[in-house]
């Protein structure tokens, strides 16, 4: 289960909730902000099962796969605590929810925050202490304290034919710039060193807002990714340096070239993560994406001229209906011309109430199965030239966890460089570090090793 980073003093006859979160990164920020609210209205939380007085799953909807893993823990739930109540996106499918698992107290849907927090009334009435309204909490991080999550803007303009988001979470629905900044900035007072920038689409955020201009500090800030990404920069932790703000689910759209130069100049980390998902033209058109291959090549050359440290992330779906060998041959000629840094691939799966399900010439699982290892073969053999090439450079490692001494009295820590989002990405193994380093905090370190995914090095002056 997730338990907060740094537990609140429990009152006495306080109720207790267990959070069980699954999916993505922002639905990760809606358990965060569900958990705040419960716990101002004066609940505890339970870092086990029998501990809560209602434990709540936050859920995942978007791929068949994950909805049986939705379902299980749901199941996993009940069976250690008997009292579940269900939120998040796979709560918009109530009667498969109540149909395998009957018993459940509740079933609401993605980011309705008001919806669960009264289920969660009903069935545990809240018995604040008389005192609990007058002690200032901090906002419940189920992160560790050195990175968060800055969700910017919620739901989707795309129809892409394999995606159900914008029947889960709805269209796009943009933040207040004011609000996102003011968020951030609280963040990084609170001792956040990196920021990761999330919605469903962040090139997009302001448009359903016609990117309205709010005053930030004195000054006309409008709703758009490049003063978002601009103002952002400017901010500086309690020991006066930036913080790294990443960008994630970047759609390429042209003024995502205006934020290169903020990553050339330092105040933006070096690195993009967007959702290509192919490369085929054909295979482009049957998902329902742009087919733009070809300028995205010329940009990926253009953004590296400006930010050569500039790391670029992405996804890939193989075997999706219609693909031919041909179409998938583009997509690895495309791979080995793009050079991308990290990348991530999915098999096609139909998911309930997605447009590819209808389309012709599926793609047999044994084929599926044989793409899937030749683009992974693929990638690998770029990620490891990519990382040896960094062997002998010094690069900055923000540190993650620390570990204790072994027989020899060597402590090793594991971190990350810019090129390096948490847990999607690689890591970066130190040896032989100090005893007074902890999580979060950022060093220059000397790589002396690399393998397909992974660096190895020593901090530089031991």
């Amino acid at each position: 289960m997730n338990t907060p980073s740094t537990p609140p003093t429990r009152l006495a006859d306080q109720k207790r909730i267990g959070m069980i979160s699954l999916g993505c990164p922002k639905a990760l920020v809606d358990s965060e902000r569900i958990l705040t609210r419960l716990r101002a209205d004066g609940y505890a939380m339970s870092p086990d099962y029998a501990g809560a007085d209602v434990v709540l799953v936050n859920t995942c909807g978007f791929l068949d796969s994950a909805k049986e893993e939705s379902l299980a823990a749901i199941g996993e739930a009940i069976a250690e605590n008997g009292r579940v109540i269900v939120t998040g996106c796979m709560g918009e499918e109530a009667d498969a929810i109540r149909a395998a698992h009957p018993s459940v107290l509740a079933v609401t849907g993605a980011h309705q925050y008001e919806d669960v927090v009264a289920a969660v009334h009903e069935h545990a009435p809240p018995s604040q202490g008389p005192f609990v309204d007058l002690i200032p909490q901090p906002d419940i991080k189920l992160t560790p304290r050195h990175y968060s999550y800055l969700k910017i803007s919620e739901g989707c303009n795309h129809s892409c034919a394999f995606c159900i988001i914008p029947q889960l979470r709805g269209k796009l629905a943009s933040r207040r710039i004011d609000a996102v900044l003011r968020e951030a900035e609280k963040l990084v007072a609170a001792g956040t060193k990196e920021l990761l920038v999330i919605s469903q689409d962040t090139s997009a955020y302001g448009v359903d807002i016609r990117h309205e201009e709010r005053d930030w500090k004195g000054n006309p800030v409008r709703a758009h990714m490049t003063d978002l990404a601009r103002e952002l920069g400017q901010l500086r932790t309690p020991e006066g340096t930036p913080p790294w703000v990443r960008l994630h689910y970047v759609y390429p759209y042209p003024h995502v070239d205006k934020v290169i130069p903020l990553m050339a100049e330092g105040l933006l980390t070096p690195y993009l993560d967007i959702p290509f998902q192919h490369a085929s033209p054909n295979v482009l058109r049957l998902m329902r994406r742009p087919a733009n291959e070809a300028k995205v090549l010329e940009r990926l050359k253009s953004w590296r001229a400006i930010c050569p440290d500039i790391a670029v992330r992405s996804s890939f779906v193989v075997g999706f209906p219609g693909e031919t060998e041909d179409d998938f041959a583009y997509l690895l000629d495309w791979l080995e011309e793009a050079q991308l840094d990290r990348v991530g691939a999915f098999r096609f799966e139909p998911v309930e109430g997605a447009a590819a399900n209808d389309l012709p010439d599926p793609v047999p699982e044994e084929i599926k199965e044989e793409r899937y290892a030749r683009l992974m073969e693929v990638t690998e053999r770029i990620s490891t030239a990519k990382l040896a090439a960094k062997v002998g450079r010094t690069l900055p490692v923000i540190i993650d966890e620390v570990g204790e001494p072994d027989e020899d009295g060597d402590i090793g820590a594991t971190g990350r460089s810019q090129a390096d989002a948490p847990e999607i990405d690689g890591a970066v193994y130190l040896r032989n570090v100090p005893a007074t380093l902890s999580a979060g905090d950022i060093v220059n370190v000397r790589i002396e090793d690399a393998d397909a995914h992974d660096l190895f090095g020593v901090i530089n002056g031991t």
